[in-house]
Protein backbone atom coordinates (compact mmCIF):
# COMPACT_ATOMS: atom_id res chain seq x y z
CA UNK A 1 0.00 0.00 0.00
CA UNK A 2 1.31 3.11 -1.01
CA UNK A 3 1.55 5.26 2.61
CA UNK A 4 0.22 9.04 0.80
CA UNK A 5 -3.07 6.74 0.18
CA UNK A 6 -4.14 7.68 3.73
CA UNK A 7 -4.90 11.23 2.15
CA UNK A 8 -6.70 12.05 -1.00
CA UNK A 9 -4.20 12.28 -3.73
CA UNK A 10 -6.02 16.32 -5.50
CA UNK A 11 -4.24 17.54 -1.91
CA UNK A 12 -1.12 16.67 -3.87
CA UNK A 13 -1.33 18.37 -7.33
CA UNK A 14 0.06 21.98 -8.12
CA UNK A 15 0.35 24.86 -10.43
CA UNK A 16 3.47 23.28 -11.85
CA UNK A 17 4.03 20.21 -12.51
CA UNK A 18 6.81 20.53 -14.83
CA UNK A 19 9.80 18.29 -13.64
CA UNK A 20 11.22 19.91 -10.12
CA UNK A 21 14.60 19.11 -11.17
CA UNK A 22 14.16 21.64 -13.98
CA UNK A 23 12.74 23.92 -11.38
CA UNK A 24 15.36 23.73 -9.00
CA UNK A 25 18.35 23.60 -11.80
CA UNK A 26 19.69 26.97 -10.89
CA UNK A 27 21.21 27.97 -7.38
CA UNK A 28 19.10 30.07 -5.36
CA UNK A 29 22.03 31.24 -2.69
CA UNK A 30 19.41 33.53 -1.02
CA UNK A 31 17.31 32.76 2.15
CA UNK A 32 13.59 32.39 1.75
CA UNK A 33 12.83 33.91 5.63
CA UNK A 34 14.18 37.14 7.59
CA UNK A 35 16.73 36.90 9.95
CA UNK A 36 14.47 36.73 12.94
CA UNK A 37 12.57 33.77 11.46
CA UNK A 38 16.17 32.75 10.81
CA UNK A 39 16.96 32.81 14.74
CA UNK A 40 13.73 31.60 15.36
CA UNK A 41 14.54 28.40 13.86
CA UNK A 42 17.96 28.23 15.34
CA UNK A 43 16.68 28.32 18.38
CA UNK A 44 15.00 25.37 18.17
CA UNK A 45 17.49 23.49 16.82
CA UNK A 46 19.23 24.53 20.02
CA UNK A 47 16.51 22.93 22.58
CA UNK A 48 15.93 19.92 20.18
CA UNK A 49 19.22 18.90 18.63
CA UNK A 50 21.42 17.37 21.60
CA UNK A 51 25.76 18.83 20.56
CA UNK A 52 27.64 15.78 19.08
CA UNK A 53 24.80 14.33 17.52
CA UNK A 54 24.51 12.49 13.78
CA UNK A 55 22.24 15.50 11.90
CA UNK A 56 20.03 15.11 8.52
CA UNK A 57 19.04 18.24 7.07
CA UNK A 58 16.39 16.96 4.53
CA UNK A 59 15.85 19.22 1.53
CA UNK A 60 18.53 21.26 2.52
CA UNK A 61 20.30 24.43 0.71
CA UNK A 62 23.30 26.16 0.87
CA UNK A 63 22.37 27.28 4.58
CA UNK A 64 21.28 24.75 7.53
CA UNK A 65 20.69 27.80 10.25
CA UNK A 66 21.81 25.23 12.31
CA UNK A 67 23.15 27.49 16.27
CA UNK A 68 27.32 28.40 14.82
CA UNK A 69 28.39 27.19 18.05
CA UNK A 70 27.03 23.87 19.28
CA UNK A 71 29.48 21.35 17.53
CA UNK A 72 28.05 18.15 15.90
CA UNK A 73 29.43 15.02 15.24
CA UNK A 74 28.17 14.96 11.61
CA UNK A 75 25.44 16.64 8.85
CA UNK A 76 24.11 15.37 6.22
CA UNK A 77 22.28 17.46 3.80
CA UNK A 78 19.66 16.09 0.97
CA UNK A 79 18.50 18.41 -1.52
CA UNK A 80 17.54 19.46 -5.19
CA UNK A 81 20.37 21.20 -6.32
CA UNK A 82 24.20 20.61 -5.98
CA UNK A 83 25.65 23.91 -6.21
CA UNK A 84 24.04 25.19 -2.81
CA UNK A 85 24.69 21.96 -1.06
CA UNK A 86 28.18 22.40 -2.08
CA UNK A 87 28.08 26.15 -0.81
CA UNK A 88 26.89 24.59 2.03
CA UNK A 89 29.75 24.92 5.45
CA UNK A 90 27.70 22.74 7.62
CA UNK A 91 27.48 19.59 5.42
CA UNK A 92 29.94 16.91 5.75
CA UNK A 93 28.35 15.30 2.93
CA UNK A 94 24.97 15.57 1.14
CA UNK A 95 22.91 13.78 -1.69
CA UNK A 96 21.17 15.29 -4.32
CA UNK A 97 17.84 14.23 -4.67
CA UNK A 98 14.16 14.64 -5.87
CA UNK A 99 12.25 13.36 -2.92
CA UNK A 100 8.69 13.95 -4.78
CA UNK A 101 10.61 11.15 -7.29
CA UNK A 102 11.80 9.45 -4.70
CA UNK A 103 11.27 9.41 -1.25
CA UNK A 104 13.21 6.19 -0.03
CA UNK A 105 16.00 8.05 1.66
CA UNK A 106 19.68 6.24 1.01
CA UNK A 107 20.58 5.94 4.76
CA UNK A 108 20.96 3.08 7.05
CA UNK A 109 18.22 2.31 9.75
CA UNK A 110 18.67 4.46 13.07
CA UNK A 111 21.38 6.40 11.37
CA UNK A 112 20.74 9.79 12.98
CA UNK A 113 19.83 11.12 16.28
CA UNK A 114 17.77 14.10 14.96
CA UNK A 115 15.95 15.69 11.40
CA UNK A 116 15.32 19.13 10.30
CA UNK A 117 13.13 20.36 7.32
CA UNK A 118 13.20 23.50 7.24
CA UNK A 119 10.48 26.00 5.10
CA UNK A 120 10.12 23.06 2.28
CA UNK A 121 7.41 20.76 3.62
CA UNK A 122 4.49 22.45 1.67
CA UNK A 123 6.40 21.57 -1.58
CA UNK A 124 6.53 17.19 -0.80
CA UNK A 125 3.48 16.05 -3.49
CA UNK A 126 4.69 12.33 -1.19
CA UNK A 127 4.78 13.53 2.62
CA UNK A 128 3.03 10.76 3.92
CA UNK A 129 6.04 8.36 2.39
CA UNK A 130 8.91 10.80 3.31
CA UNK A 131 7.73 11.29 6.78
CA UNK A 132 8.46 7.17 7.55
CA UNK A 133 11.04 7.17 5.56
CA UNK A 134 12.41 9.64 8.33
CA UNK A 135 11.28 7.40 11.51
CA UNK A 136 13.36 4.35 9.72
CA UNK A 137 16.98 6.57 9.52
CA UNK A 138 16.10 8.35 12.94
CA UNK A 139 16.49 6.25 16.14
CA UNK A 140 13.81 5.83 18.24
CA UNK A 141 13.05 8.96 20.66
CA UNK A 142 14.66 11.19 17.86
CA UNK A 143 13.25 14.47 17.14
CA UNK A 144 12.46 15.84 13.71
CA UNK A 145 11.87 19.65 13.56
CA UNK A 146 9.50 21.03 10.40
CA UNK A 147 9.35 24.51 10.16
CA UNK A 148 7.61 27.37 8.21
CA UNK A 149 6.24 30.53 7.72
CA UNK A 150 3.55 31.92 5.43
CA UNK A 151 5.96 32.09 1.80
CA UNK A 152 6.79 29.99 -0.55
CA UNK A 153 7.07 29.19 -4.50
CA UNK A 154 3.52 29.56 -5.06
CA UNK A 155 3.42 27.47 -8.06
CA UNK A 156 5.23 24.58 -6.57
CA UNK A 157 3.35 24.15 -3.15
CA UNK A 158 0.59 21.61 -2.72
CA UNK A 159 -2.99 22.18 -3.51
CA UNK A 160 -3.59 21.62 0.38
CA UNK A 161 -1.43 24.01 1.52
CA UNK A 162 -2.69 26.64 -0.48
CA UNK A 163 -6.11 25.91 1.25
CA UNK A 164 -5.03 26.29 4.49
CA UNK A 165 -4.26 29.45 6.51
CA UNK A 166 -1.31 29.17 9.18
CA UNK A 167 -3.25 27.06 11.70
CA UNK A 168 -4.30 24.83 9.10
CA UNK A 169 -1.04 24.05 8.05
CA UNK A 170 0.34 23.30 11.65
CA UNK A 171 -2.56 20.48 11.65
CA UNK A 172 -1.67 19.32 8.19
CA UNK A 173 1.77 18.52 8.74
CA UNK A 174 0.55 16.70 12.38
CA UNK A 175 -1.80 15.11 9.49
CA UNK A 176 1.08 13.42 7.92
CA UNK A 177 2.85 12.30 10.36
CA UNK A 178 0.39 10.79 11.81
CA UNK A 179 -0.64 9.00 8.71
CA UNK A 180 3.16 8.19 8.18
CA UNK A 181 2.97 6.49 12.00
CA UNK A 182 5.74 5.87 14.40
CA UNK A 183 5.94 9.15 15.46
CA UNK A 184 5.03 10.63 18.95
CA UNK A 185 5.20 13.55 21.36
CA UNK A 186 4.15 15.64 18.53
CA UNK A 187 4.09 19.55 19.18
CA UNK A 188 2.79 22.54 17.72
CA UNK A 189 4.34 25.00 17.93
CA UNK A 190 4.47 29.35 17.10
CA UNK A 191 7.45 30.73 16.92
CA UNK A 192 6.88 33.88 15.71
CA UNK A 193 8.83 36.55 16.82
CA UNK A 194 7.40 39.25 18.48
CA UNK A 195 6.14 41.89 18.30
CA UNK A 196 3.79 40.38 15.34
CA UNK A 197 4.13 41.84 11.86
CA UNK A 198 7.51 42.89 11.87
CA UNK A 199 9.22 39.88 10.49
CA UNK A 200 8.09 37.00 9.11
CA UNK A 201 6.13 34.21 11.46
CA UNK A 202 7.59 30.66 12.08
CA UNK A 203 5.81 27.66 12.96
CA UNK A 204 7.08 24.72 14.07
CA UNK A 205 5.90 20.76 14.38
CA UNK A 206 8.36 18.50 16.56
CA UNK A 207 8.04 15.13 16.78
CA UNK A 208 9.93 12.31 18.02
CA UNK A 209 10.20 8.57 16.65
CA UNK A 210 8.32 6.10 18.65
CA UNK A 211 9.94 3.59 20.51
CA UNK A 212 10.10 0.11 18.41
Amino acid sequence: MNPNDALPPNLFRRQNETPDAEFYHHPRFVTHIDDRAIAAVTQLYREYFPLDSALLDLMSSWVSHLPPEVPYRRVVGLGMNQAELAANPRLESFVVQDLNQQPVLPFANDEFDGAAICVSVDYLTQPVAVLRELARVLRPEAPLVITFSNRSFPSKAVAAWHALDDRGHLALVREYLTAAAGWHAIELLDRSPLPPGRSDPLFAVVARVAPR
